[in-house]
């Protein structure tokens, strides 16, 4: 019989395949990622960043990040990302390790957009080394004043002859200050709004090209403010065509933003086995904290929480697999699971009880871990208008 949180691998969304892979990664999982550095708020970004590209070269190395691209002829696991494979490794990442899913997360979203949209000479330059772990990628899109809104992007870029030149900055960027090369979006004005947009890659150390203020957040991983000044690139880093850059953003956050409910559920699972064992273990009253209605309340409340958010999660996983349009699902699966592992997260921390706010305690690290995931690559509010927009449409 599976472990508990491997039986939802019965369900009929999932081949052998997917059976295989996440028990293989759970063992990995369980037996590498705690032998690597710890991120340490208290030690800062240096800290951060060296555990993150601790990560990222062993999941390089153990073949993992192969699903992140898409392509055999560039290392990738299969002809396309494989989303059910993605959420599946995200889940199980998350469970053990929140970081190991950030550095996933970000080879996959970071190179996406080439995976999707680049030609044969920019996947042949890139891809294989993200896929190996000896490059880390970056997704650079939102801006100071554009976050949800992308149509109010102002970073620009013109073209001179065989020449693009930037100008502009960029914020909020997972990876900032540690990736090999950036994917960035950027103004170029073939029409108004969305469809003006055109995606480039820019390497690390690219002259016109810094770092211009690294950002700590409450779960400490590399993330920054970029800035670029008449910076100069090859015609040949654009993805795509010209004006195309919107849809090749939103192509790429179709494929990872149902991954992100992935990892909402992979620390929602972890919270649920905490709380559980808290229950069982917690003396109270000549009994233990399990013996209480109240508590076996909370933890029906939790699993039926994530069992439902699972549901949406791999349902939207196996239509887009399916070839389907998944705008609505994929919002509705990252709402879900995002809302609901925070609520089942404050809920285990609730039943430690005092040391449930102790630092480093697990659950204290999956409550600053969690609330970061309802609001990138699109919080929760505007996963509720992509789906009214869509309910309206049909």
């Amino acid at each position: 019989m599976s472990h508990p949180v491997l039986q939802h691998l019965d369900w009929p969304f999932f081949e052998a395949r997917h059976g295989e892979l996440a028990h293989a990664i759970d063992q990995w999982a369980s037996t590498t990622l705690p032998t690597l550095p710890h991120e340490d708020m208290a030690l800062g970004a240096r800290a951060a960043d060296e555990a993150c590209r601790a990560r990222v070269k062993v999941l390089g190395q153990a073949g993992w990040l192969r699903h992140a691209v898409g392509g055999t002829a560039w290392g990738g696991a299969g002809e396309a990302i494989d989303t059910r494979s993605i959420c599946l490794l995200r889940e199980t990442l998350a469970r053990h390790d929140g970081l190991a899913d950030f550095a996933f997360a970000m080879q996959g979203l970071g190179s996406g957009a080439i995976s999707l949209a680049g030609d044969d000479a920019q996947k042949a330059r890139w891809l294989p080394a993200v896929a190996r772990g000896e490059a880390l990628a970056a997704f650079a899109l939102s801006e100071p004043d554009a976050g949800s809104d992308v149509a109010a992007m102002q970073c620009a870029a013109r073209v001179e002859g065989d020449t693009v030149v930037l100008n502009g900055e960029k914020t909020w960027i997972s990876n900032g200050g540690i990736a090999d090369f950036y994917v960035v979006f950027a103004r170029t004005g073939e029409a108004p709004g969305s469809r003006g947009i055109s995606a480039f890659v820019v390497e690390a150390g690219t002259p016109g090209f810094e770092v211009a203020e690294r950002i700590a957040v409450i779960a400490p991983h590399p993330l920054a403010r970029l800035r670029f000044s008449e910076c100069r690139i090859p015609l040949s880093h654009r993805i795509g065509g010209a004006g195309e850059g919107f849809k090749v953003a939103m192509r790429t956050l179709d494929v990872f933003r149902t991954s992100v409910a992935a990892a909402a559920l992979g620390f929602g699972r972890r919270a649920l086995q905490e709380g559980l064992h808290r229950a069982k273990t917690r003396p109270m009253f000549g009994g233990v904290l399990a013996d209480y209605q109240l508590t076996q309340a909370k933890l029906a409340d939790m699993a039926t929480t994530l069992d439902g958010a699972a549901l949406l999660t791999y349902r939207a996983a196996w239509l887009r697999d399916c070839g389907k349009t998944v705008t609505k699902e994929a919002a509705m699966a990252k709402m879900a699971a995002t809302e609901g592992a925070q609520q089942v997260i404050d809920a285990a921390v609730q039943l430690w009880g005092g040391r449930g706010v102790v630092s480093d305690e697990p659950v204290e690290r999956l409550y600053r871990e969690i609330r970061a995931l309802r609001i990138y690559e699109g919080a929760t509010e505007v996963q509720k208008l992509i789906i009214a927009r869509e309910l309206l449409k049909e």
